[in-house]
Parts: structure tokens; C-alpha cells; sequence
């Protein structure tokens, strides 16, 4: 596979993809999100990957979109149409691997680094590093998913507040709202995000799917509908290799041991 703007590598149930283009601040080009297109593939491909890590290469996690790409495309309403539609489509398929990502930032993620924050099922944030949504502050809006997934995480006036304001939120501030899931020392990220892949890379790849399934599914329904997913999900994973395989082990008072699914 190759890439020109990530890198991806694979072992030990993890996959650990890298945005690599520092000198732009990994700033999202049509090659980039094309690029993580091919790393979805490669994951949803390979049975052994149990859980996918996202970090970046250079001082910032994500700028945002590449300004150079915004200006050549805006002028033609048909390529700026096919832009977005790439990036929505791209992000919908990262949020919807069927392992566990995990997000590593640092420095800052900015806009459409805000968005792709956003489709990871867990962050790690380093103490120093900001998120924003500068938007506002030039007469634009968020276009990467970020109006519709930011309100259903953190709800509709901190939402409201970071896009109408076009302010930053520190690490202290993301993790209180719910924005990341885990604050590290400075320099530490890295070595966070990698704990935490080695520790959901032990865990059942077909449990973690379901979990993923249910929780991203059950949101656009009622309660009862999602209860009624809850019980038809779960009933089949319990049929499965992976749950005989729990249950024998806590019977045993072992850990166990899953097989690639």
C-alpha cells in the first residue's frame, strides 16, 4: 500500500496509523483523507487488527483543512462538492471500523482536526494541547461533520458556543466536557495512546465491534428500539467463539484468550 501522506504499519492486533505532513501542520488535502481511505480498507481487510491508533508526526495533531486545497476548489461548485463528499464519506468510514480507535493529540486540532477528532472512539490529549473551532472567526462554518457530531457529544450549547465563538478549549476543559477521554503529562501521548492500544488489543475484536455497533446505532433510536438492539446484538455475540471462550476462562479463574475473528 502506498502512501504519500500517512503512514501505516500493523502488529500485535494493533494498526497505528500517522499523519504525515508536518510541514503542514497535517492539514487535510484530497491525498490525505484519499490516503485514509486506503488505511480503512487495510484494517477492515485484516482479521488480526483488533484496535487502530491515530496520532500525527510534527508540533499539531491537525490544522484543518489545507487552505491551498480550499482555494482551488471553492471557485468550482462541482470539485468542491466532490471534496466534501470524499471527506464525509472518509470519516464516516473511519467512525465506523469495527475495532476501536484511538485518537493522540498533541499541539492542536484545529477545525477539521476538531473533526476528526471527533469520528475516534477514544482520545488521549496531551496537557498542552488546544482544540478548536475557528470557523467563525472567518466567515466559514464546519462542513467535516462537525456541526452534527460536535452537539451530540457535548451537547448543543457548548456546540453552539465553540462554533458560534470560534474559541479554544484547552485539555483541562475538553476532558470535562467529554471531548477526550484521557488528559497525559506533556511529551506523553505517544506512550498513552500505545498503553491504551495494547490493552483494548487484548480484548475480544468481535465484543468491541458489537459495542461499537450498539452505542453508534442505539443513538438515533428510542429507548425501547434500542433495547431491542441491545437484546438481538448481544444474543449473537453470545453465540460466538469469543464469548465461549469468556466464559470459560472465568469459570477457569484465567485470563482469556481470543482467537482472530
Amino acid at each position: 500500500m502506498e502512501l504519500s501522506t500517512l503512514t501505516y504499519a500493523a502488529d500485535g492486533g494493533i494498526g497505528r496509523a500517522v499523519l504525515n505532513r508536518p510541514a503542514q501542520l497535517n492539514a487535510i488535502s484530497p491525498a490525505l483523507l484519499e490516503d485514509l481511505d486506503r488505511v480503512c480498507e487495510a484494517v477492515e481487510k485484516d482479521r488480526a487488527v483488533r484496535v487502530v491508533t491515530l496520532t500525527a508526526a510534527g508540533r499539531a495533531f491537525c490544522a484543518g483543512a489545507d487552505l491551498k486545497s480550499v482555494k482551488e476548489l471553492v471557485p468550482d461548485p462541482k470539485r468542491w462538492s466532490e471534496f466534501m463528499r470524499l471527506w464525509h464519506r472518509v470519516f464516516n468510514r473511519v467512525e465506523a471500523l469495527p475495532v476501536p480507535v484511538v485518537a493522540g493529540v498533541h499541539g492542536l486540532a484545529l477545525a477539521g482536526g476538531l473533526e476528526l477528532v471527533l469520528v475516534a472512539d477514544l482520545v488521549v490529549m496531551d496537557a498542552t494541547a488546544r482544540l478548536g473551532d475557528q470557523h467563525a472567526n472567518f466567515g466559514l462554518i464546519a462542513g467535516g461533520g462537525g456541526s452534527q457530531r460536535l452537539p451530540r457529544l457535548v451537547g448543543a450549547r457548548r456546540a453552539k458556543e465553540l462554533m458560534l465563538l470560534g474559541g479554544w478549549v484547552d485539555a483541562e476543559q475538553a476532558l470535562a466536557w467529554g471531548l477526550v477521554n484521557r488528559v497525559v503529562p506533556a511529551g506523553e501521548v505517544s506512550a498513552a495512546v500505545e498503553e491504551l492500544a495494547r490493552e483494548l488489543a487484548r480484548k475480544s475484536k468481535g465484543a468491541s465491534g458489537t459495542a461499537k455497533r450498539l452505542v453508534a446505532q442505539g443513538l438515533d433510536l428510542s429507548l425501547a428500539d434500542g433495547l431491542e438492539l441491545e437484546l438481538r446484538l448481544a444474543g449473537e455475540h453470545m453465540r460466538s467463539a469469543d464469548a465461549a471462550e469468556g466464559l470459560r476462562a472465568f469459570a477457569e479463574k484465567r485470563a482469556p484468550v481470543f482467537n482472530t475473528q
